[in-house]
């Protein structure tokens, strides 16, 4: 007789790696129960929400897995799942409160997935939601041997007075601050692993751009989880009217998505800390290219009404993350976004 585990799959190295990884995900508040049932259940009265809004998000982590899987690195990862889908909610104000994940392999390494996983709940953890479930798929022949891949799933919340963006109350004079990036996060890699393979460079090589580290470590290191600093504002000023998440499409795609007709975002492109790890590539990219398919040192931009901004700018610099202002909205009938000077 032909068995499951003939065809590739063990049922029980399944069940049993659910079993090794149920202490990671730890129930916060409003969770109902914990692994093992066939939904995740919230009970969404507990957050003391008065007119509340679910907000979702699914998002992956793109070719950067294949720097993961190349390097043997599994601890960062799932950090970047975790930020790819919350970043994106609190884009709406929302407040994130629970995650899934969806892992899919060959077949199922208990080592590296619970790496994996451990990284997703420490996602969670400077998400400040919960990790309440998820799929773990093997799926022999669809996957080579070491292959991967991960998807993610985060719901959030958010009053309904306070959903973003506030198109009607942008206004000229309205001041854009941009809160800065890690590094590339996790867009544009493809790109990003042609100019290597072009340059004939090993992941175990220094990095050009990031001295005493090696390369694959360095282009791992993980998206940047705002909502800390953004939940603080939005509770603390009243007077931020959109947040646009910078990801693939760069700063003038993801920018204008927030804007109202009529409305031109003008940057300055001399007003923040560009990393190195751009300059780098501006040397085989050219600018137009580069703002298009990467954030540019940029993770978020806020439209905050003018007279908050400089308490904005200066709250979240407080707070250890480092912003800038980077221009302002006016009236136009031109183009969305008009960048002022060369970033590279």
């Amino acid at each position: 007789m032909t068995t499951y585990k003939d065809a590739g799959v063990d049922v029980r190295t399944g069940e049993e790696f659910v079993r090794k990884i149920s202490h990671i995900a730890k129930p916060g508040k409003g969770v109902i129960g914990g692994l093992g049932g066939f939904g995740a259940l919230f009970d969404l009265k507990s957050r003391n929400y008065k007119d509340p809004i679910l907000v979702s998000a699914t998002d992956g982590v793109g070719t950067k897995l294949r720097i993961a899987i190349e390097t043997s690195r599994y601890d960062t990862i799932g950090i970047d799942l975790v930020a790819m889908c919350v970043n994106d909610i609190l884009a709406h104000g929302g407040e994130p409160i629970f995650f899934m994940d969806y892992y899919s392999c060959n077949k199922l390494d208990m080592e590296v997935g619970t790496q994996i996983i451990e990284s997703i709940a420490e996602g969670c953890r400077l998400a400040n939601c919960s990790l309440v479930g998820g799929e773990t798929a093997e799926m022999p022949s669809f996957y080579r041997t070491d292959d991967f891949d991960l998807a993610g799933f985060a719901v959030g919340v958010v009053e309904r007075d306070m959903l973003l963006p506030k198109k009607v109350e942008m206004e000229s004079g309205d001041v854009l601050i941009g809160m800065a990036s890690s590094g590339i996060h996790s867009n544009g890699f493809s790109l990003v692993r042609k100019i290597i393979e072009k340059e004939e460079l090993n992941w175990g090589d220094e990095a050009p751009f990031w001295a005493g580290v090696n390369l694959g470590d360095a282009l791992l290191d993980p998206t940047k989880i705002y909502v800390t600093p953004i939940m603080s504002s939005l509770k603390k000023f009243r007077g931020i009217k959109g947040l646009a998440h910078i990801t693939g499409g760069g700063i003038g795609y993801n920018l204008q998505r927030i804007l109202p007709e009529g409305m031109v975002a003008h940057v300055d492109s001399h007003s923040w800390d560009v990393p190195g790890v751009f300059d780098w590539l501006s040397k085989f990219v050219d600018q137009d290219e580069m703002l298009r398919v990467f954030n540019c040192g940029l993770g978020m931009i806020m439209v905050v009404e003018k007279n908050q901004a400089a308490s904005v700018l200066g709250h979240l610099n407080r707070t250890g993350h480092q912003s800038f202002t980077i221009g302002e909205l006016k009236m136009s009938q031109n183009n969305p976004v008009i960048f002022h000077g060369n970033l590279f």
